[in-house]
This record gives structure tokens, C-alpha cells and sequence, in this order.
């Protein structure tokens, strides 16, 4: 008895594994699809990363600086980006700088006569290219602490040099103290009493291959005189 029902055990297991064996063979052959249906899909997929590739491409152009592709097909860029696609951000923003902006300082001295006499312009942004060039590890004062003081004044100043608002009259002191520490309480032989500033500003010219006509000649904005005061000094230099 025990013998013939273990017989029948192993039989019924070996019907169930051929069972489940041709449901296995069936479900492959169902997942394989035709050749036309083969196509199909790779066309889809194929259809599909070209358009992302577009869009991503489309996007990049209208968020990156202006260059030789986004100036050729910038209407075809608008066409597809607006209005569905807008946005109000720019890559790699702010915009490189694309002018030399030299900020330069002369003073009215006291002579030792009593008299006095006014001093040539100073470059201050000459003094801070020759101490950059050529050096691998330039400061980050030379770099950036004079041109962000005059971007600081600009800003906070209209072209009659009047503050527009709150902070102008800081961005005017914070500009003056630099200046005074650039150039120093004597020159030729006297005592600084007042000093102006002025900028010379000029476009960098488009390179060979472009067809952009830049004017490069020298913007010129002279900032009234300043007289010294021992607010405008470090504590150690007052007079």
C-alpha cells in the first residue's frame, strides 16, 4: 500500500512539472512580438529620444548666452519655446563680462607753499591687472573688491550721480575709502584734500568671425569731487 501510493505521488508530480513547463514555453512564445511589431517599437523609441534630444536642445539655446547657433535659428527657438516652454532664468547668468571698465582716481593736493595743485589720473584697474597677470594665485581683493565698488555706486546712483535710494550714500563712502587706501594721504609732495573718480568704459570688439558691428570707443563718466574727512580714513591714519 505504501509502496503503490508513493507511485502515484511521483506521477502526479511529474504530470504537474510538464504542466507548468508548456504554460512557461506558452507565456515566452506569447511575449515575443512579430517583426512588424518589432518595428513598431523601435521606431517609437527611436521618435521619442529625437524629441527629447530636441527639446533638450531647444531649451539649452534659449537659456544660454547668445552665441553663432542661437542667433541663426532664434526664431525658430522662440517659435517653440513660447509660450508652453517660457522661462524667466538665464544659464551661466550674470553674462560673462564682455567690456573694460578702467576706474581711475586724481587728487587735489595741499602743496607745502600752501598752495594748491591737482595730480594726474591714477589707473587703479592698471594696478590691479599688473598685479594679476601672471600670477597663478591672485587675491580675491585684487580681482574683484574695485569693480564691485563701482558697480555698487553705479547701481545705487541715477546719471546725475544722485542716490536712488538708501543705500547710495554708503556705496559712495564705501568707494571713496578704497580709493583714498589706493592712492595714498601724500602726493607729489603734498596732502590729498579732495579726490574724483572716473571710469573709462569700453565695449570688447566682436571677434573675427562674427558679422556684430560693436562700438569700441571709450564711455567716459566723472564723478564729482570729494573732499576728505577723517570718517574716510582708518582710525590709525587720522588726521
Amino acid at each position: 500500500m505504501v509502496e503503490t501510493g508513493q507511485v502515484i505521488g511521483k506521477g502526479e508530480r511529474g504530470e504537474q512539472g510538464e504542466e507548468g513547463e508548456q504554460e512557461a514555453g506558452e507565456a515566452r512564445a506569447g511575449s515575443l512580438l512579430s517583426l512588424p511589431s518589432q518595428l513598431v517599437v523601435a521606431v517609437g523609441l527611436a521618435v521619442t529620444v529625437a524629441a527629447v534630444a530636441v527639446h533638450l536642445g531647444m531649451a539649452f539655446l534659449n537659456v544660454s548666452p547668445a552665441n553663432t547657433v542661437s542667433k541663426q535659428y532664434s526664431e525658430a527657438i522662440d517659435d517653440y519655446i513660447y509660450p508652453e516652454f517660457e522661462r524667466n532664468w538665464k544659464l551661466f547668468a550674470p553674462n560673462p563680462l564682455q567690456q573694460n571698465i578702467a576706474v581711475q582716481v586724481r587728487a587735489e593736493i595741499r602743496t607745502p607753499e600752501g598752495g594748491t595743485a591737482t595730480t594726474g589720473w591714477r589707473d587703479l584697474s592698471a594696478q590691479d591687472g599688473a598685479a594679476i597677470r601672471h600670477n597663478p594665485l591672485p587675491s580675491h581683493s585684487q580681482q574683484n573688491q574695485l569693480r564691485r565698488a563701482w558697480d555698487f555706486y553705479l547701481l545705487s546712483h541715477d546719471a546725475q550721480e544722485r542716490p536712488n535710494g538708501l543705500r547710495g550714500q554708503l556705496s559712495a563712502q564705501y568707494l571713496r575709502r578704497l580709493a583714498i587706501l589706493r592712492l595714498g594721504l601724500k602726493q607729489d609732495g603734498g596732502t590729498v584734500q579732495r579726490i574724483q573718480l572716473r571710469s573709462l568704459t569700453r565695449q570688447l570688439a566682436a571677434p573675427s568671425w562674427s558679422e556684430e558691428k560693436i562700438d569700441t570707443r571709450p564711455i567716459r563718466r566723472e564723478l564729482p569731487w570729494w573732499p576728505i574727512t577723517d570718517a574716510d580714513l582708518p582710525e590709525a591714519k587720522r588726521r
